[in-house]
């Protein structure tokens, strides 16, 4: 896989619940390099920005907290009604740290389920989008109807790793796109095949979005990548392994 791929900024303003966030992304190109959207582009979508044009935000003091949350925040640190949205978007809560709660979500341990204080409302938090993959599939229909170009789309969202500072991109969503290539059987420089080497594209292309969006107050909340040789798939999905499978949990056992 050789050659260049550009990455696009677009600011498309503030993003408020109900707004056409397709329709700003297509006006606000108009003032990018980019122009407009093209077949084979791919569009990354921030969770929270998107999450905030479907009604996803929660009002702190519409929220009660129940006895279990109480307990949690006196626990953790942390306001109880922060506790109460997260296990309410928590399949189960495994844990915690000062501030924050480990939480089970779509096979995956996140910090919070994915709840959030940032690029919300004073007193308000934002939840992750109910289903990033049927949100992923409708921008791309809609992409197409309203331009009749066919396009990859990612919804992503920020992440930390296993003893690391600091978070990354990392896709929770997408269409078009194989998020995930296999490398096995295929040789390195040296000749030896490649065991268990599977590349995360869609998590590469978030992180690249990632330097464009930001995590404060840069106003991009979607990021239009062209060129790259991704390999489009009508049935792509985010993948994930079962937790007995995982190399860093299983140094908790």
């Amino acid at each position: 896989m050789s050659g260049s791929f550009s990455v696009y900024g677009i600011s498309t303003g503030l993003l408020e619940p109900g707004d056409d966030i397709i329709g700003r992304v297509i006006s606000s190109l108009k003032n990018t390099d980019a122009q407009n959207i093209r077949d084979g582009d791919v569009l990354l979508f921030a969770e929270s920005p998107l999450s905030t044009t479907e009604g996803r935000n929660v009002r702190l003091a519409d929220v009660t907290p129940s006895k279990r949350a109480e307990e949690l925040g006196k626990q953790y640190h942390m306001d109880p009604r922060i506790a109460q949205v997260v296990i309410g978007e928590s399949d189960k809560i495994v844990g915690g740290i000062p501030g924050y709660l480990l939480a089970g979500k779509w096979n995956l341990i996140l910090p919070n389920a994915g709840v959030d204080e940032s690029n919300a409302p004073d007193g308000w938090v934002t939840r992750l989008p109910e289903n990033p993959e049927k949100d992923a599939r409708r921008l791309r229909d809609e992409i197409l109807a309203r331009t009749g170009k066919d396009c990859a789309v990612i919804i992503i969202d920020s992440r930390t790793h296993c003893m690391r500072l600091g978070v990354t991109g990392v896709a929770i969503g997408c269409a078009g796109i194989l998020p995930i290539t296999d490398e096995r059987g295929k040789a390195d420089l040296y000749g030896n095949l490649l065991q268990v080497t599977r590349r995360a594209i869609a998590d590469s292309l978030a992180s690249t979005a990632e330097l464009l969006m930001g995590e404060s107050s840069e106003g991009v909340p979607v990021v239009l990548v062209r060129g790259y040789p991704y390999v489009r798939s009508e049935d792509g999905h985010i993948e994930t392994i079962a937790p007995e499978e995982d190399l860093f949990l299983s140094l908790g056992k």
